[in-house]
């Protein structure tokens, strides 16, 4: 009981924080969607991203000018440009683009990747471009990686590639994500032993969600109990300071496991100190977030983006904007508020995937 109330009062003031943070909006972390092309064809994808060009991509002058801006009109010391995709490395022109970003403007970044692309002379690149941080795809043990990425061998040239990267020695920050399904929940503790042998820094957990392409794969979605797998292991190893284990952003968990495995408590921020600028150039939030219409912002095209930053998003700084009746009626709406935006039904105006409910009643 004791540890509740504790817990509560942890709550308490997480709630008065992310009360203030809504009224500041301090951008935080900027995504870039550097292009939805991909090399890969992943079962969870959010983007539904293909191996195809898409039309209206932003040019390499165009998204070095929208970065020229934020910087001239912010302080881009304090910002961290996330580049994501599609598949960043793709993009000839990404290092070329985020060399500018970081020695002309003073930003920060790091990336997401499949890593099947990051070969030797990428590496190089990267390291020339200043990548501080990089989060690397590896989805199950070798023939499970293969047939959840679409790419038969890339395991194999994923893990090497993390090798490489390794020994270059600049990277600060090496993660590996793994996106937890019914196909791949069952190798959690051989995978384990693979991120020790590869000297990472951190291991990313993460439940696979029902938005893009996986709703047409929401046969390897897990239930509540194969999630609290997760949640279980990922306690069981916090004493091992060997590799730090990290879960992912897809909602509240309740008490039981939320400060043990996060570290924290859940925020989603989104809208609030997150902000992306698509492919196309479009203002957005968190890139999962489904593609609603009346979501996107603006156009770096056409918009400055700090005077919509400051103008718009107001929708998502509403602490109502996720608030159906049966959240409402939740003993931790006020610290959840509706739980991760990327899940969330905008149709039906209901949590898709409330993972507090789905733990209890596992």
């Amino acid at each position: 009981m004791l540890k509740k109330v504790l817990k509560l009062g942890e709550l308490t003031l997480m709630k008065k924080y992310k009360e203030q943070e809504r009224i500041k909006h301090t951008l935080v972390d900027l995504f870039w969607e550097c292009t939805l092309t991909c090399n890969a064809h992943c079962k969870h994808c959010g983007s539904s991203a293909e191996k195809r060009k898409y039309e209206g991509e932003l040019t390499t002058d165009e998204i070095k000018t929208a970065f020229k801006q934020i910087a001239n009109d912010m302080d881009a010391s304090k910002i961290l440009i996330n580049v994501t995709g599609g598949e960043p490395l793709v993009r000839k022109d990404l290092c070329e683009v985020m060399e500018y970003a970081t020695n002309e403007l003073g930003f920060r970044w790091g990336m997401t990747t499949n890593g099947i692309l990051l070969n030797e002379e990428n590496i190089e690149k990267l390291k020339k471009a200043n990548m501080e941080t990089i989060s690397i795809s590896i989805d199950g043990l070798r023939e499970t990686h293969d047939d959840f990425r679409g790419v038969p061998g890339s395991y194999d040239i994923i893990i090497n590639n993390i090798k490489k990267l390794k020994e270059a020695g600049y990277v600060k920050h090496l993660q590996v994500t793994t996106v937890f399904n019914k196909e791949n929940i069952k190798q959690i503790n051989e995978l384990y032993d693979v991120m020790l042998g590869l000297g990472l820094d951190s291991w990313r957990l993460v439940s696979m969600d029902p938005i893009g392409r996986a709703n047409e794969n929401d046969e390897l979605l897990l239930d509540g109990k194969e999630i609290k797998q997760i949640l279980d292991f990922i306690k069981s190893k916090k004493k091992d300071k060997r590799l730090m284990l990290e879960y992912g952003c897809p909602g509240f968990l309740g008490l039981d496991y939320e400060k043990d495995v996060r570290g924290g408590y859940f925020y989603c921020r989104t809208g609030i100190n997150i902000a992306s600028i698509l492919y196309n150039g479009d203002l957005f939030v968190c890139p999962n977030v489904p593609r609603v219409k009346r979501f996107i912002q603006g156009n770096i095209r056409v918009d400055n983006f700090k005077v919509v930053w400051d103008n718009k998003y107001k929708e998502f700084r509403d602490e109502n904007r996720t608030k159906c009746e049966e959240c409402g009626k939740c003993e931790y709406w006020e610290y959840c508020l509706g739980g991760a935006f990327h899940t969330w039904n905008f149709e039906k105006n209901v949590q898709n995937k409330c993972t507090y409910n789905m733990i209890k009643e596992s």
